[in-house]
């Protein structure tokens, strides 16, 4: 007769071996999408993004100091038959323009927020060098996968983004009821994830959602020591 306390334990690690396998086997990963499931209106509490909303960011780099810019213009795209909200997003280092991002997001019904893909313009000394990290859901084997959840669990793990070689970035849920104090006041039961991609492993950044701010408020690069936090909102926020 089997032990009922080892049946447990062999049942638990059987569990957590099917989600580490479903996380790192390319050929298991393969989410579901039905259009008729998302929508283009991003009202999730913790990343509301009305048409109009425009957030500012600044974080203090070694290289010195970086500013972003992300707005909420109403332009869309349809990817892989899903209408997506454009989340335009500018960074700067000392004035001059070094990354500009136009993320493709879209929110299932159960309110998760989707990242459909991005086309990224890389530049150096403000002239445009390349566009690496761009993908797009459905193209090349690239798929959707999770910005935001509506309902996170602490502990949960999922895909934010998933182009095989070009773009897995992962997040796990770290808490759900942080509190952030920054120049714009204090946020409480803030969303905390950690997050990472296998493409660069020595690097390691946390976020953090507040439902107060109907959005991200900051974010850490634990490997650089450096914070990139939000310091106002416009129209909207």
């Amino acid at each position: 007769m089997k032990h009922p306390i080892l049946v447990a334990i062999a049942a638990a690690l059987a569990v957590s071996l099917s989600v580490s396998t479903m996380l790192n086997a390319e050929e298991a990963y393969m989410p579901i999408v039905d259009p008729a499931d998302f929508s283009a209106t991003i009202d999730n509490p913790y990343f509301r993004m009305p048409v109009g909303k425009t957030m500012y960011f600044e974080s203090k780099t070694k290289d010195g100091l970086e500013t972003t810019r992300i707005e909420i213009t109403g332009d869309k795209l349809i990817v892989m038959g899903v209408e997506t909200l454009v989340y335009w997003d500018r960074v700067y280092l000392n004035g001059r323009i070094k990354e500009e991002t136009h993320d493709y997001l879209a929110q299932h019904s159960n309110g998760d927020v989707w990242y459909f893909g991005e086309d990224v313009d890389n530049y150096e000394d403000g002239k445009l060098k390349n566009h690496n990290g761009s993908w797009l859901a459905g193209r090349d084997g690239a798929l959707p996968g999770i910005w935001l959840k509506a309902n996170p669990r602490v502990g949960e793990v999922y895909r934010e983004e998933y182009y095989q070689g070009h773009a897995e970035d992962m997040a796990k849920v770290m808490s759900v009821s942080e509190t952030l104090t920054t120049s714009l006041g204090s946020f409480m039961n803030c969303i905390k994830t950690e997050n990472w991609t296998p493409l660069e492993p020595d690097v390691k950044e946390a976020k953090h959602y507040c439902a107060d701010a109907g959005g991200p408020v900051q974010e850490d690069n634990i490997t650089e020591d450096e914070t990139d936090t939000l310091i106002k909102v416009e129209n909207g926020g």
